[in-house]
């Protein structure tokens, strides 16, 4: 509940079902100011099997969100592969297996785009039935892939139990978000390739969190990609949008200057830099089928202006 896309995803689902009430939770300190509203309550916790089960036990959930997940971002900029899997993958599994236990009715979970991998023979616009090949080249997003295949087998078998979906989102970017791809593109001294200009999607903040508040009533169990159709935009424009300084530099010097960086405060995963050279393009034409036309508000122009300030 700390995060900036669970907050807006709770501002959403207030005003899409007025007599709902929420019960967040995160690790994390959790500002009080973020969201002040009587329907609401906030917990930290730590992510334990034990303290999940009491909150389960406790309430009489109807729907779950996992939204949260450690992520490479300068929030954690030293957390390692094992605290990664066990967070992420173990934590995922407590929260699947509790579903189960107290018949919770919708299960949402946010996975990523990054599963696929960014490859040179990679295809565009992969579906969902595209192998998860990300952890092949960077054992460093195993975890993201495990976690996500965990709750793929973990949905099938339970469909006729729970509405389960999965969402692999693009790049989700707004001024509240804070991932690698925002503070990559916010950046003073983030380094641009010379050499490369691959392509990117982009879903702002506050589509992704219409899409979650929407789907827990609207949308059917099932895997699916997340982009504004065909928007797309090469990495050199998306930062001529937001309009901060960059380093141009060749690609071959850009991996060692990111183990550079990496010990400061500004943390860049070693993946990021096959982001940089081959382009990972989804296809959300199964999404689409459940959304009425021109769901999505904003455009990718319009989202990267956003993160001007």
């Amino acid at each position: 509940m700390a995060g900036g896309l669970a907050r807006l995803t709770t501002k959403q689902l207030l005003k899409d079902y007025p007599d709902c009430q929420i019960y967040g939770v995160d690790s994390r300190y959790i500002p009080p100011e973020n969201i002040y509203d009587e329907r609401v309550q906030t917990r930290r916790i730590r992510y334990t099997r034990g303290h999940f089960e009491a909150l389960f036990r406790d309430h009489d959930f109807d729907t779950v969100l996992h939204l949260g997940r450690m992520s490479h971002n300068r929030m954690n900029p030293r957390a390692s592969l094992e605290q990664r899997l066990d967070y992420n993958v173990m934590g995922t599994k407590i929260i699947m297996d509790l579903v189960i236990k107290f018949s919770i009715k919708n299960f949402i979970i946010l996975s990523t785009y990054h599963v696929y991998g960014a490859f040179p023979d990679t295809p565009v616009f992969l579906d969902e039935e595209s192998s998860l090949r990300a952890s092949l080249k960077y054992p460093e997003l195993r975890d993201v892939v495990e976690m996500d295949q965990q709750a793929s087998n973990w949905l099938w078998k339970n469909q006729q139990n729970v509405k389960g979906i999965i969402f692999r989102p693009c790049n989700i970017i707004g001024p509240n978000i804070s991932n690698v791809m925002v503070e990559y593109l916010r950046s003073k001294i983030a380094p641009l390739p010379l050499d490369f200009d691959p392509v990117f999607q982009f879903i702002n903040e506050n589509d992704m969190a219409r899409l979650i508040s929407y789907a827990v009533t609207n949308i059917p169990t099932g895997i699916f990609n997340v982009a504004n159709g065909n928007d797309v935009m090469t990495l050199h424009d998306a930062k001529k949008r937001v309009e901060k300084r960059h380093i141009p530099i060749a690609l071959s010097i850009i991996a060692p200057l990111f183990r550079l960086i990496n010990y400061s405060p500004w943390s860049v995963p070693d993946y990021l830099i096959e982001y940089l050279k081959y382009s990972c393009v989804i296809s959300a034409e199964n999404l689409n089928k459940h959304l009425p036309e021109d769901f999505f508000k904003f455009d990718t122009e319009k989202s990267l202006k956003a993160l001007k300030n």
